[in-house]
């Protein structure tokens, strides 16, 4: 990911207390065909654009790490530091809802505007 540009979006997905329910929700209601991405006990899903194996987007369970994280789909947008974008974002008057955390082997947060809605951010 270090040749993305920094604002770029370059992720979605669903987190929701019911995956499986939600999962084939959407698989029926969008198309996607479905790939479990292990999670140590559990499977989260990947959900892959049918006929082309590529994922699209993930749904995943609301447990562990993620358990606050809102049950609403989120992009997830590319920044230079996570820690100093969510301060900015306190700082402008928008909320940490998550985080900063470590995903993989960067950061990532999510955040609400002060409109209400939110948006993930993940470190380049």
């Amino acid at each position: 990911m270090s040749d993305t540009p920094i604002g770029s979006i370059v992720w979605r997905d669903l987190t929701v207390p019911d995956a499986e329910g939600v999962r084939d929700f959407y698989a029926e209601v969008v198309g996607w065909d479905v790939k479990p991405h292990p999670m140590g006990e559990y499977d989260d899903y990947e959900m892959v654009a049918k006929g082309t194996g590529k994922t699209v987007a993930g749904v995943c369970h609301a447990r562990g790490s993620n358990a606050s994280v809102p049950p609403q789909w989120l992009v997830y947008v590319v920044v230079e530091n996570v820690a100093e974008s969510a301060a900015r974002c306190a700082a402008h008057g928008g909320t940490v809802v998550d985080g900063p955390r470590p995903m993989g082997e960067k950061a990532f947060c999510v955040v609400q505007d002060p409109a209400g809605a939110v948006l993930a951010l993940m470190e380049a």
